[in-house]
């Protein structure tokens, strides 16, 4: 009886909080038809959150827009993935026990926006720091830390990420395996990508 409770109460919880529905909205109102948020990721300072469709955000993310946070069409946003537009970690330093009383000007606080470029994927466990701009169709790898310009297409890793590979490369000869594909690669891209010699 207890095992069948149990598999009830997963059954239940996964419905209620971990089932990905397909229907947003942007800042505008706008519908987004095709973008899926995990109710379980959490978007502090929404009103700086710019989104586009076709996106995906998974499970358990922190999303801190204060400082802006523009997220490209198709771009996929796996698990456990921090994205930053501020940084207080100086200033508290700074000002000690005074870091809550302050007025004025910050010295040493970091506010910056982030971007995200169409069709990027940022792998899980990874972070976003604030001033990062992350250009187009690109890969950020599993467990990295992403801080300034990332571009179009790259393949990044480590902490800090530096680039390791170009996703041209591999959709080059995916594409040859498909044809058919190419108009709606194109599409978003721009261009299609070219075949290294030798690896056609």
């Amino acid at each position: 009886m207890r095992a069948w409770l149990n598999r009830w109460r997963r059954a239940l919880w996964r419905q209620l909080f971990f089932r990905m529905v397909f229907g947003e909205q942007d800042r505008n109102g706008r519908a987004l038809a095709h973008t899926r948020i995990a109710p379980s990721t959490c978007i502090d300072h929404p009103q700086g959150l710019e989104l586009a469709d076709h996106v995906f955000i998974g499970q358990f993310n922190y999303l801190e827009a204060s400082g802006g946070l523009r997220i490209g069409e198709g771009v996929q946003i796996t698990n456990y993935v921090s994205i930053l537009t501020h940084s207080s970690h100086r200033s508290i330093r700074l000002l000690g026990r005074h870091f809550t009383s302050h007025t004025g000007e910050m010295p040493g606080y970091v506010r910056a926006g982030v971007d995200i470029g169409a069709y990027s994927f940022i792998g899980p466990h990874s972070v976003i720091e604030a001033g990062s701009r992350i250009g187009k169709g690109v890969v950020v790898c599993s467990h990295s830390r992403v801080r300034g310009t990332v571009p179009d297409f790259a393949i990044v890793a480590g902490v800090p990420a530096r680039p390791v590979g170009d996703v041209r490369v591999r959709d080059a000869r995916l594409l040859a395996q498909h044809p058919d594909m190419a108009a709606h690669y194109a599409a978003w891209a721009g261009e299609l990508p070219r075949a290294e010699p030798g690896h056609g």
